[in-house]
């Protein structure tokens, strides 16, 4: 029955509407009503009446035999994206490492000394610490603090170190400031940070920066386990190809 029922639900002709502005799309410089129905797989006929709708109703234009997608597309998309934060459309992805892996998957941004979480997808397995959208935690002991400190600008960054309040959270958080200077450089030059309990005992996280088209990093997105179920090289052999992954797929969707 819910078969059935999917198929009673199911507009073909709205499905094969939508194909043709996808195919719009694929042609900037215009098409004929013959060039969309072989590509479409449509008649002649059929082309042209979904053309003509689309054009009467603002989202294609005609200029003698060549149609084109008109700027009313981008008007309906600027205002889809304007409604939200890029976090609401890039929480699938992180949700799909989060399953793919178990563990949480979050996402965060700079807040003076802090990261601030913009979005967080929990794990099954339960952390003692809670974490939550808007939890600020130090960016000196946690691996998405890291990532974004190394994409500071040498001054910037040698001003943190200098005032900075830097904190033992635990008897393996790194407190020496030449010693974090060490390892904020290794995260930019090996593209991802790993914290091995410096916040938490028994928490180990990875994290990758989320770069805008101009390279600069905006924000970094991690994935946090119990250190009895990953060791340090398992992370850099297990998660960080599904992170670089999901990093890659929402900086295409929003930066390129």
């Amino acid at each position: 029955m819910d078969g059935e029922a999917a198929s009673r639900d199911h507009v073909g002709s709205l499905e094969r509407g939508l194909a043709v502005m996808e195919i719009l799309a694929r042609h900037p410089a215009g098409m004929t009503l013959t060039e969309m129905a072989e590509e479409a797989g449509l008649t002649r006929a059929g082309a042209r009446r979904f053309l003509l709708t689309l054009a009467a109703a603002g989202y294609a234009t005609q200029a003698g035999r060549l149609f084109s997608l008109s700027p009313r597309l981008l008007t309906v998309a600027r205002t889809w994206l304007g409604g939200s934060s890029i976090w609401t459309f890039a929480a699938p992805i992180m949700r799909e490492v989060a399953a793919q892996l178990n563990e949480a998957c979050s996402a965060a941004i700079p807040s003076g000394e802090d990261v601030v979480y913009v979005a967080r997808i929990p794990g099954r397995r339960i952390l003692s610490v809670s974490l939550d959208v808007g939890t600020k935690l130090p960016a000196h002991c946690t691996s998405m603090g890291r990532v974004l400190l190394s994409s500071l600008a040498p001054n910037d960054l040698e001003t943190f170190l200098d005032q900075a309040k830097i904190e033992r959270r635990t008897p393996k958080t790194i407190v020496k400031r030449r010693l974090l200077a060490e390892a904020i450089h290794k995260a930019k030059a090996d593209g991802f940070a790993i914290v091995d309990e410096e916040l938490e005992l028994g928490l180990r996280s990875i994290a990758v920066p989320i770069d805008d088209r101009t390279g600069r990093t905006v924000a970094a997105i991690n994935v946090s386990t119990q250190s009895a179920r990953f060791s340090i090289e398992d992370m850099e052999r297990q998660i960080l190809p599904v992170l670089l992954g999901a990093k890659q797929r929402i900086e295409d969707f929003f930066f390129v």
